[in-house]
């Protein structure tokens, strides 16, 4: 049976332009349309339905812009290909969110133009599996990752689906994560028999980068007294994972992207081409579009990397999870350090949850550490958290505040104002539902609005289910 080839609607206003476009993709495996107007686009996205958008952001009649806000109104599913001319990157960061899957500066040569459609293709299928396996029982271990929450089922789905892949993984996130966890796993998932080789390119100074990366030959630069192999040549056969590569200077990014163009380099000094079978994954704490929109990272390398985007969400969006791994961590120093302690006591839990963690996983083993060889006993209290951390927290996680009594003044209450008082819960319910309906599901913007900690909304629509009144009652 002949498989159905991926439909592509192009919408370029340059008929020149959009007859080079097509000439650059006229052997690839999809069924291609093109239009010269936003009005003929929209039509077009009614017949065609198709699953791939190459879209002008510079149209006569309307703007790129307008369309992406309507395939994000009416929920399209169709993967987004902003093509922008030269100097509006910032254009490119604007349609990213609103829902592009990636984009393309012009001028646009065939290959770019190739590799990038390739990559929203694979995209497109590893993501139509991930879709699959969504209803499967929720984890709450995966490859060196603990912790249940929804966000992380999305991850582990992502990175058990790409692994087998030879796709470039790039993992966005902040620092403290678990992006070398990912990396790790994907590794592990991959099949591939070779080493993980892991360069953080935040640590290793400039100079000295080329040589980490590609190794160097005797005598190539003072110092160099032998030849050397670099995280290429080793990672050979495996997967080379390259941690904050944002960090990395503009003119070693162009050598790694003919690297990751050819499959081969050369060594610094030498002049013999080695050939490697690397897999690439790359990490990065910061937003790569601002980096390319800053000159700070290369466009053509970023596309390059990002085939499949992975992102690790922070510890304050996962909600129990704090828990999860806090009793992990506690079990493991307890044992290291031969203490006592067994489990943490409610108010600690709460106090755990309202925190909102910016230095994410490696904060939270840390203060699990800190807190195992300070203290003893079998149950972790509030009072054992350092003083630093309590005064972070927000007021109303404060464990078994009391009101003073001598701020109860009687109060005298009509018979009309009994009527109209309803419980503090359900104002208290309907205030949140009502924040997360205007932030359009946000629950961390939610939070904000409302001077709480994420933790405390997921923890609260959890008792909310359970008790069945998730619903709003206006």
């Amino acid at each position: 049976m002949e498989l159905l080839k991926p439909k592509v609607l192009m919408v370029e206003d340059s008929a020149p332009l959009s007859a080079v476009y097509r000439a650059y993709l006229k052997h690839e495996a999809i069924e291609l349309v093109s239009v010269m107007t936003g009005a003929a686009a929209l039509a077009q996205l009614n017949v065609l339905q198709p699953d791939i958008l190459l879209l002008d952001l510079h149209l006569p009649d309307m703007s790129g812009l307008d369309i992406l806000r309507y395939l994000k109104d009416q929920d399209v599913a169709v993967s987004t290909i902003v093509m922008t001319a030269n100097g509006s990157v910032d254009l490119a960061v604007d349609a990213m969110r609103l829902g592009a899957h990636d984009f393309i500066a012009k001028p646009i040569d065939a290959d770019r133009l190739r590799v990038t459609l390739h990559n929203t293709m694979e995209y497109r299928r590893l993501n139509a599996l991930i879709s699959r396996y969504q209803h499967q029982y929720p984890r709450d271990r995966f490859e060196g990752f603990v912790g249940a929450s929804l966000v992380m089922q999305e991850v582990y789905q992502t990175i058990e689906t790409a692994a087998p892949s030879r796709a470039t993984i790039f993992i966005t996130g902040e620092s403290g994560t678990g992006k070398e966890v990912s990396a790790e796993a994907i590794h592990h998932l991959s099949g591939r028999r070779g080493e993980f080789v892991a360069l953080n390119c935040a640590a290793i100074p400039k100079d000295l980068m080329e040589s980490e990366i590609f190794g160097h030959v005797k005598g190539a630069f003072t110092g160099a007294v032998s030849d050397r192999i670099g995280a290429a040549g080793r990672a050979d056969g495996g997967t080379l994972f390259m941690d904050e590569v944002c960090e990395m200077d503009l003119e070693l990014q162009s050598k790694l992207l003919r690297f990751l163009q050819t499959g081969t380099f050369q060594k610094v000094g030498g002049g013999q081409t080695q050939r490697v079978d690397v897999r690439i994954v790359c990490a990065t704490n910061r937003d790569p579009l601002r980096e390319v929109a800053a000159g700070r990272f290369r466009e053509d390398l970023y596309y390059r990397l990002h085939v499949i985007p992975l992102h690790l969400p922070p510890l304050r969006e996962r909600g129990d999870d704090v828990l999860r791994i806090a009793e992990r961590f506690l079990r493991e120093f307890s044992r290291e350090e031969n203490k006592r302690f067994a489990r943490f006591s409610d108010a600690a839990r709460r106090t755990l949850l309202d925190y909102r963690w910016p230095g994410n996983i490696r904060e939270l083993q840390n203060l699990i550490r800190q807190i195992v060889v300070l203290h003893d006993g079998s149950e972790v209290t509030p009072t054992m958290l350092p003083a630093s951390f309590r005064a972070t927290l927000p007021v109303e996680s404060t464990p078994n505040e009391a009101v003073p009594p001598a701020s109860l003044a009687p109060i005298t209450v009509s018979s009309e104002t009994k009527r109209a008082i309803r419980p503090l819960a359900e104002v208290e319910r309907q205030a949140i539902l009502e924040a997360i309906e205007y932030c359009d599901g946000n629950i961390p913007q939610a939070a904000r609005l409302l001077g709480v900690s994420p933790s405390t909304i997921y923890r609260k629509m959890q008792s909310w289910q359970a008790s069945g009144v998730m619903s709003n009652n206006k």
